[in-house]
């Protein structure tokens, strides 16, 4: 089992509201785990929410006595939902707040996935880039009742308007999935800062030159800055079979 993972703040942004977290070893009673957060919110709110969701979930991750992947995931993301919306009901300063999350494990080769948001997570296969969670966005809605084009999604003025989110509400609907993993597969999580920047050809294209996984994550940062870097960009990079 081989990581990386980076987060910038991009070239238009002050302020980074991505946070990420990559754990090669065991977590509790995971094998492993990889989160990204996309956090939303005026001033400094944004950046409280996915930092305060990140490192939340993992301590109580670590303390959860549970053994099954989907339980312990399920069980700590209703409990920091819980306690990130009472307090941005609590603080002036913090209301709105909130994040997206996704959340890797990998045991045997099987791929647990859980996510609220808009971050994505994919496996880069030889030939592929398949994505396997699904926006809680508005435009993400529109185009499964086929009112809105693919194409179109990805320049939409509401692109960025999701529907779900951590701490938004006292209620949180998560959403999981499972897929076999294969040796050549290539785990990617990220923001959509990378998403809304690199075309899914692009993203391919980098993942599958002879690099190291660390310089693969770079060259992703970079080819999004190059492209404009309007968002922050968050990417984690995981090679079960290393």
């Amino acid at each position: 089992m081989q990581s990386f993972s980076i987060t910038d703040i991009g070239r238009k942004r002050k302020m980074n509201q991505d946070f990420v977290y990559a754990s090669d070893e065991r977590k509790g009673s995971l094998p492993n785990l990889y989160i990204v957060a996309d956090g939303m919110g005026g001033h400094k709110a944004g950046d409280f929410a996915s930092r305060y969701a990140v490192t939340e979930t993992v301590r109580r991750i670590e303390e959860e006595k549970d053994t099954n992947i989907r339980d312990v995931i399920d069980i700590s993301l209703h409990h920091v939902n819980e306690g990130l919306h009472r307090i941005s009901l609590d603080r002036e300063e913090l209301e709105g707040c909130g994040t997206t999350i996704v959340i890797a494990c990998i045991s045997e080769n099987t791929l647990h996935v859980a996510n609220v948001g808009d971050s994505r997570l994919y496996i880069a296969g030889k030939n592929s880039l398949r994505q396997i969670t699904v926006d809680h966005s508005l435009v993400q809605e529109m185009v499964m009742n086929g009112t809105l084009s693919s194409e179109r999604a990805r320049t939409h003025p509401e692109k960025n308007v999701i529907t779900r989110a951590i701490g938004a509400e006292d209620y949180l609907d998560i959403d999981f999935f499972t897929s076999d993993l294969h040796r050549g597969d290539l785990v990617l999580m990220c923001s959509d800062g990378l998403t809304n920047m690199l075309e899914d050809e692009e993203i391919l294209e980098i993942l599958q030159r002879e690099l190291p996984v660390e310089e693969k994550g770079r060259i992703l940062v970079e080819s999004a800055n190059r492209s404009g870097g309007t968002d922050n960009i968050s990417v984690i990079l995981v090679d079960a079979f290393a």
